[in-house]
């Protein structure tokens, strides 16, 4: 696995002050999640954000996900990558808190976050 393999595709949304950006990558194991959270990490932006929240399908294991603090974020994220059928690949959203609570606005952001890159890489079913 190469941080080369990484997609980053930056801040794409602000909303009361925090900014989502969304990153991905192909995986086959938890093995490379791993090592793609530690390349999106170097940077140190994204290693002082305030949540990296994450989720694959693992077409060998099943479904991983973690929410970094944004509780129920993690979830949102499989969820989407099960609607889209998408399997042996990881969805990272990046959040970095901008001091106002979103309510349950965060999981729509995280929703859009999550559409945008499907849509931009190609890999939405729509």
């Amino acid at each position: 696995m190469r941080e080369a393999d990484l997609t980053r595709l930056g801040v794409i949304l602000s909303d009361r002050g925090s900014r989502y950006a969304v990153s991905g990558a192909p995986v086959r194991s938890r093995a490379e999640i791993d090592a793609q959270l530690a390349a999106l990490k170097s940077d140190r932006s994204y290693a002082k954000a305030t949540h990296n929240t994450w989720a694959a399908r693992l077409s060998a294991t099943g479904a991983l996900k973690a929410d970094d603090g944004e509780s129920g974020a993690g979830m949102v994220i499989l969820r989407m990558l099960e609607r889209a059928g998408l399997e042996d690949h990881l969805v990272i959203v990046t959040r970095w808190y901008g001091g106002k609570k979103l309510g349950g606005d965060r999981f729509r952001r995280v929703q859009d976050a999550v559409r945008a890159y499907l849509d931009q890489t190609g890999l939405s079913d729509g």
